[in-house]
């Protein structure tokens, strides 16, 4: 029986359209180049491939590449103005406080970054918790700790959680741990995707 749902944040509590995750992956690239001292076309393939190892790109630096200035990584990720186009959403609010249990966030950015989104949303109060990267050693999702810690810290088994993700590879690595995972695909791309897909997180509700 579901108990709980654990929600990704960008790109899964707010519309693609806003454009903030598509920023936030062209100040990856670009940072990641610089601190390489590469240019874009070299460093790609590289961090790409630690990709394949890795959660996300700052796992990579610090695992792999002896980075240790997170804190500069993270500001220039995520810069104050970030967001100042994203709008409130009521219907939003009200839908995740009528969903028939309580919901949290499980994010692979870092806290203030979360809670900004959150308050520009006007979500405050919404959720039990949010769970970032930061206070998991910056081992994010898809790795199995990153949701074990969530769930550990609610009280719950993987198979008492739904997820929902925008991303396929993170939707997995909750399955694989037995839970039931829901990939949240607004745009229809990833119409190959086996399991669980929905273009709105209203439908969440014939999983509950």
């Amino acid at each position: 029986m579901i108990r709980h749902v654990l929600f990704d944040l960008d790109c899964t509590l707010y519309s693609s359209r806003w454009g903030l995750e598509e920023n936030v992956y062209r100040r990856v690239q670009e940072f990641a180049a610089a601190w390489l001292e590469l240019p874009l076309e070299e460093s790609e393939p590289l961090r790409k491939d630690g990709l394949r190892r890795c959660g996300t790109t700052i796992e990579w630096l610090v695992s792999e590449r002896g980075f240790t200035a997170v804190d500069d990584y993270q500001a220039f990720l995520h810069p104050e103005n970030e967001a100042d186009n994203l709008p409130p959403d009521p219907e939003l609010r009200r839908f995740l406080l009528e969903l028939p249990c309580p919901c949290s966030i499980l994010t692979n950015s870092p806290m203030f970054h979360a809670d900004r989104i959150i308050k520009k949303l006007e979500l405050e109060g919404v959720f039990v918790k949010v769970f970032d990267i930061l206070g998991n050693g910056l081992i994010g999702k898809p790795h199995a700790s990153a949701f074990r810690r969530a769930l550990d810290s609610l009280g719950l088994e993987p198979r008492e959680a739904l997820f929902i993700d925008d991303i396929p590879r993170y939707v997995e690595g909750y399955l694989a741990l037995g839970g039931m995972g829901i990939l949240f695909d607004e745009k229809d791309i990833h119409t190959d995707f086996p399991h669980g897909r929905i273009q709105s997180l209203t439908e969440l509700k014939r999983f509950l």
